[in-house]
Parts: structure tokens; C-alpha cells; sequence
């Protein structure tokens, strides 16, 4: 098909590389080599990065962490937990390394980055344990890290995005740690891949309906997704309950297979009585903000940095959580 993308985005497609997760040893080898790349580029001023371990959850191995501080910041900070994109197969906080390091310098924040395991090898709830485990971790240290327990958020792209609002869901179930915002950027929510982007966008650039297909399938089990037996928390857009969740900003991307998916989440929480601030870009494509000369991409990030700021921003005088 024929796409009307931003002019500045589809003059930079000859540049990105595809994304095929067929061959998965092939796919995180060719993500290994260009993040190699883009890691020895990125500028590290102003921050503080260390490593760390969050207890593993239901008896799951430590859970790698990688916190960037601002430096020289003063007083308690927000934080954020940043869980990574990839089909549920790829990557590693290597793959939002630059968007953290601005996240922290600009917000300002603590940021947390999690190394979640990765499918097929650990299948849900593998990624969605560690997720919450290190939610639960960041709560607990918050201020011995400069941060406010009270001013926790979580930011998920992609992949991320469905697990991100999976630990929302957690959360709420557990009484565990409060959450004052769910970021979830181009969220993948629902493995019945049955909406109209779903089956439309069958060669999008990056993320395609086969690579969604791909991921859900290693993920939940081959022959498992679209069955009766898959819940909420491993794909969210089933839950049948979103009443009490935090406050979600939601961006999606036009010509995205995860595009309907995203609207419609977003559609049930404001049903469910849960603030919802939905951002949809015309002319995009699933992660090109990743292209960040262009003005659309440059919109789409200032534009969630101001809803962290937003959301993220000191409680009110006299209010409590």
C-alpha cells in the first residue's frame, strides 16, 4: 500500500532499518550492531548512571536495572520506571538509552530502566514479573535514590506500553506502590490483533501485522493468543475492569497496526471513569520518533515530556496519596 506519511519521515525510511522478527537470532543481532553504534554517540552530560538488581518476582532471578540521576540535583525528584520496546523479543534499556538520558536531564527525574527477560525463551509472565518487581524495588528505595515514592510514574513504548499498563493493573490488584501516571506510547494490548489497523497495515514500516503476530505468538505460546484463557494482565485491552487505574497519556501513530488498539484502551479507561489524555499523529508510522530531526517526531517527544512534567509534578499543598 500507499501511505501518506510526513514528507520529513518518509525521506529518512530509506535509512531505518526493517524490522523482521522471523529470524529472531538475526533480528537481535542486526538491533545489537546499530545500538552499539548509537550507545558510543550518546551524550552522557549531566547524568549519573549506575546498575542495580530488583529482587526477582514469584521466584524469578534478579532483575537488572540501570538508573540515571541528573546530576547535582537537589531535593526529592520524580521517578520513572522506563520499560522498553521490542515485540517482546528484542531489546534492552540500550534501545532507549538517548530518550533516557533526556528524560532525566529534562524533567528532571530518576529514571529506572528495566532489562526484562525476553520471550520466547521466559513466556508471560516472565517480562511482566520483572516489570513489577522493579516497580515494587523503586518504590522501596526511592529515597535513598533523591526520589519522591509519591511521584512514581511508568513510561512504556511499544511492547512496553502493554506492559507497562499490565503492572498498572498489578498495582491496583496487589495494593502495591501507587502510580501517578501510565505513559504508554504505541502500546501493544490486545493479542486478538483482530481491530481495523490490526489487519490493514500488513506492511507498515518497522512494525507490520506479521511482526505482531510474531511477538504475541512467542510471548503467550504458540496457538495461545486469541484464545479464552489469556488475561488482562498479559494483554490488557481484555480486562474486563479498569476502574481505580492511574491516569493515562496515551500516543498512538497513524498508519500503526497497534494504532485502533491504543484508541480503543484508551476509549475504556475515560468509560471506566480513569483521566485519559489521548495523543493520535497523522502521517506516522509505529516508531518514528526515532527519526527526532523531524518536526513531528521533535512534537511527539516535547509533548510527552510536558505530560510527565504534568503528571509527575508535585502533589498539591495539603493533598496526600
Amino acid at each position: 500500500m500507499t501511505y501518506p506519511f510526513d514528507p520529513e519521515l518518509a525521506a529518512a525510511l530509506s535509512l531505518m532499518a526493517e524490522v523482521d522478527i522471523t529470524d529472531l537470532t538475526a533480528a537481535r543481532a542486526a538491533q545489537a550492531a546499530e545500538l552499539k553504534a548509537a550507545l558510543a554517540e550518546a551524550d552522557e552530560r549531566g547524568t549519573e548512571i549506575s546498575h542495580t538488581h530488583a529482587p526477582g518476582g514469584n521466584g524469578g532471578p534478579p532483575v537488572p536495572l540501570r538508573i540515571y540521576r541528573p546530576e547535582g540535583a537537589t531535593g526529592p525528584l520524580p521517578a520513572l520506571l522506563s520499560l522498553h520496546g521490542g515485540g517482546f523479543v528484542l531489546g534492552s534499556p540500550d534501545a532507549d538509552h538517548e530518550l533516557s538520558l533526556r528524560l532525566c536531564r529534562e524533567l528532571p527525574a530518576v529514571v529506572v530502566a528495566v532489562d526484562y527477560r525476553l520471550a520466547p525463551e521466559h513466556r508471560f509472565p516472565a517480562a511482566l514479573d520483572d516489570c513489577y518487581a522493579a516497580l515494587c524495588w523503586l518504590a522501596a528505595h526511592a529515597t535513598g535514590l533523591g526520589a519522591d515514592p509519591a511521584r512514581i510514574g511508568i513510561w512504556g513504548d511499544s511492547a512496553g506500553g502493554g506492559l507497562a499498563a499490565g503492572v498498572a493493573l498489578l498495582a491496583r490488584d496487589r495494593s502495591g506502590p501507587a502510580i501517578r501516571l501510565q505513559h504508554l506510547h504505541s502500546p501493544a494490548l490486545d493479542d486478538r490483533l483482530a481491530t481495523l489497523s490490526a489487519r490493514r497495515f500488513t506492511d507498515t514500516p518497522v512494525w507490520n501485522r506479521r511482526n505482531a503476530w510474531l511477538s504475541w505468538q512467542r510471548y503467550l505460546g504458540p496457538g495461545v493468543p486469541g484464545s479464552s484463557g489469556v488475561t488482562g494482565y498479559a494483554a490488557p485491552a481484555r480486562s474486563a475492569d479498569l476502574a481505580g487505574l492511574p491516569p493515562a497519556y496515551i500516543a498512538v501513530m497513524e498508519f500503526d497496526p497497534l494504532h485502533d488498539e491504543g484508541v480503543d484502551f484508551a476509549g475504556a479507561l475515560a468509560a471506566a471513569g480513569v483521566r485519559v489524555d489521548l495523543r493520535s499523529y497523522p502521517g506516522t508510522f509505529h516508531g518514528c520518533a526515532a527519526v527526532a530531526h523531524s518536526a513531528v517526531a521533535r512534537r511527539i517527544t516535547d509533548e510527552a515530556l510536558g505530560a510527565l512534567r504534568e503528571g509527575l509534578g508535585p502533589l498539591p499543598e495539603g493533598s496526600r496519596r
